[in-house]
């Protein structure tokens, strides 16, 4: 066991140590297609489209089965990507299959536009729509009617502004609504917005015009993007990038609620991390990546991170984002986001200003059984339950939640972990035990006892699928569609099961 906790610590070390390089992200399939279908030719890109093609599901759509709402973005792209690849072994039987697809699948935006919506879905699916019935002809698809309002509504917007500033969030959807490439500009990294298919989006539109220099830039980013997938694939991207504040960020913060953020054998890595974001805060809070619009939910954590590195935070840096009893991540977003406010709810607390609109907030939005889900950046409910059980907590020695606690308990896998969809995996397991900790501490004897038994359970689950250097592949996290940020979901396995092995220990 103790060989076992010095490998977890040696891990996590050198995964802080490596945040340096823009950030890890999994590969995406939605990015990958755009893309392609951005490129002048097949030639050239043989292995991407293979790539592409390896992973379409049985029933023809592509991304996860057991978060449905999510397939739309990357089936489409997908599909539409390889009508131009029909020479490639397997191109042809694929947009046969994806056709297939889609033509069964129920329109979840038919009538209404759920909350945890995938991220630009206002402007991608409609395009699609069009962009499909152009080379498609009369195939019955579905056309997602109630995003075309919002669709349009955008579209007023953003036709009023000649060009938008580097890094505003609506630059990460470029590609499915920019035609001109002077109405955006690359960042310092060389993307539009974060986003490798808005950037292959606005260097193709680029080309036409012959913006050499610009052009460069775009290149230069969209190989840094590619490698960070670690697919070994040119042509291959992730669903966003870089990362390197909201990465850092994280990391920290879920090692905060292992219960590693001081431990002496990770001190250098976090002295360091905590003295970038030190110095990386403005009065307008930060952003996921050094160049993109500050957000509520990265400034909050940030925040949070400081503070508990016994660094001065400003919570005005947070004020600012907070409209009546709730905090926007971006102003002029769509909807609100629960994990957003819980995070600001934390960094308030920790920081001892008054919090209660928010609290109120967060207590609003539970479930029936006292968890929090209909989240707009992670699929899994364990997520935000496991954040807000801190948040809560937080100041607040007597705490108890037990219809959390019964409810946390109760959704324990007979395998031994926790999962939202079909199958237990190491992240989610990861985010129970987080809660659990907390909750452990309020409990008297009998409660600690059973705990420890659940826990003890989900150890042996961890155990039993542990390897070191592993690369989480699992995509939990919202973005266009689902994605996995590797080293912020590597972190938080290490962490969970470096918290299991201590508590086994202790009891």
């Amino acid at each position: 066991m103790n060989a076992l906790s010095e490998q977890i610590l040696s891990e996590l070390r050198g995964l802080l140590s490596e945040m340096s390089d823009g950030g890890s992200v999994g590969p995406s399939v939605y990015d990958t297609a755009r893309a392609l279908r951005f490129h002048g030719n097949v030639t050239g890109r043989q292995d991407a489209y293979a790539w592409l093609i390896a992973q379409q599901q049985a029933d023809g759509g592509w991304g996860s089965a057991d978060f449905p709402l999510f397939r739309h973005a990357p089936t489409w792209a997908a599909l539409l990507a390889l009508q131009r690849a029909d020479p490639l072994p397997g191109a042809a039987d694929a947009v046969q299959a994806a056709t297939r697809f889609l033509q069964v699948q129920p329109d979840p935006y038919a009538h209404a536009v759920p909350e945890d919506a995938p991220i630009g879905a206002e402007l991608i699916l409609p395009q699609f729509c069009g962009e499909a019935a152009s080379l498609l002809g009369g195939v019955a698809f579905p056309r997602h009617p109630a995003l075309l309002p919002l669709r349009q509504a955008r579209l007023d917007k953003l036709g009023a502004v000649a060009m938008l500033p580097s890094g505003h969030p609506l630059l990460h959807s470029w590609e499915a609504w920019g035609t001109s490439p002077m109405t955006a500009c690359p960042d310092d990294e060389g993307s539009i917005g974060i986003s490798p298919a808005a950037t292959t989006a606005w260097r193709a539109h680029a080309v036409t015009r012959g913006s050499t220099p610009e052009v460069g830039r775009a290149d230069a980013y969209l190989q840094m993007a590619s490698r960070a997938t670690r697919s070994g694939i040119e042509g291959v991207f992730p669903n966003v990038w870089p990362i390197n504040v909201f990465e850092p960020c994280w990391s920290l913060y879920t090692l905060y609620l292992a219960g590693l953020f001081a431990h002496p054998a990770l001190a250098e890595p976090v002295r360091v991390i905590v003295a970038q974001l030190a110095v990386r805060l403005s009065v307008r809070g930060l952003g996921p990546a050094l160049h993109f619009a500050a957000d509520a939910d990265d400034t909050a954590v940030a925040l949070c991170v400081l503070h508990l590195a016994g660094r001065d935070a400003a919570v005005d840096t947070l004020r600012h984002f907070e409209i009546g009893e709730l905090f926007v991540t971006f102003p002029g977003e769509r909807n609100p986001s629960v994990s957003t406010n819980i995070h600001a709810l934390h960094a308030l607390r920790l920081l001892g200003k008054p919090a209660a609109r928010t609290s109120a907030y967060v207590e609003a939005n539970r479930n029936p059984h006292g968890l929090w889900d209909n989240e707009k950046w992670h699929v899994s409910w364990l997520y935000p339950t496991a954040h807000a059980v801190a948040a809560l907590a937080q100041g607040e020695p007597q705490w108890r939640d037990e219809r959390a606690l019964a409810a946390l308990l109760q959704a324990q896998r007979g395998d031994g972990g926790w999962g939202a969809g079909r199958a237990s995996t190491f992240e989610e397991t990861a985010y129970a035990l987080f809660a659990l900790r907390v909750m452990d501490e309020s409990e008297e004897t009998t409660g600690r006892r059973r705990i420890a038994q659940v826990v003890a359970r989900a150890l042996e689950w961890m155990l039993a699928r542990h390897a070191a250097h592993a690369l989480p592949k699992t995509p939990l996290w919202i973005g266009k569609e689902l994605y996995c940020p590797t080293r912020v979901v590597r972190v938080a396995e290490l962490a969970g099961l470096w918290l299991a092995l201590r508590w086994g220990a202790a009891s």
